[in-house]
């Protein structure tokens, strides 16, 4: 396999694991053909880097492995893409936030008691993960 084949199976690869790889992974890859030295791997990857420079993302060197991201300086831009929605809550889940409001402490039990219905599990861990 030549230098330019390596790097673009290189970059393939970075693109399709959506995860670091490691020199050693990254070799691993290679399987049945000419596996290439890990030095060859490395020049690939700073090839690549190269390439990268202009373009809005980059390979970065992370503790894992290397791996594909957006430049930091199109990351806030791109920050709209994952715009985060606020959480829709039921009504059962703000009647037992209310009685925690107004009787804290109170246990699960009298919750049930005055609200005359078993509170879901799932409410409790929303409430829970919400630090509430």
């Amino acid at each position: 396999m030549d230098a330019g084949e390596i790097k673009y199976f290189i970059e393939a690869a970075l693109l399709a694991a959506g995860r670091p790889l490691s020199v050693d992974q990254l070799q691993k890859l290679f399987d049945g053909r000419m596996a290439p030295e890990k030095q060859e791997i490395r020049q690939a990857i700073a090839a690549l880097v190269e390439e990268y420079e202009p373009r809005g993302v980059t390979i970065s060197e992370v503790a894992s492995g290397f791996r594909v991201q957006v430049k930091a300086a199109m990351a806030d831009q791109l920050q709209k893409l994952w715009e985060e929605r606020p959480p829709r809550y039921s009504r059962a889940l703000f009647e037992t936030l209310a009685l925690i409001a107004y009787r804290q402490p109170i246990t699960r039990g009298e919750i049930e008691e005055v609200r005359g219905v078993s509170v879901s599990s799932n409410i409790v861990r929303t409430l829970v993960e919400r630090d509430w």
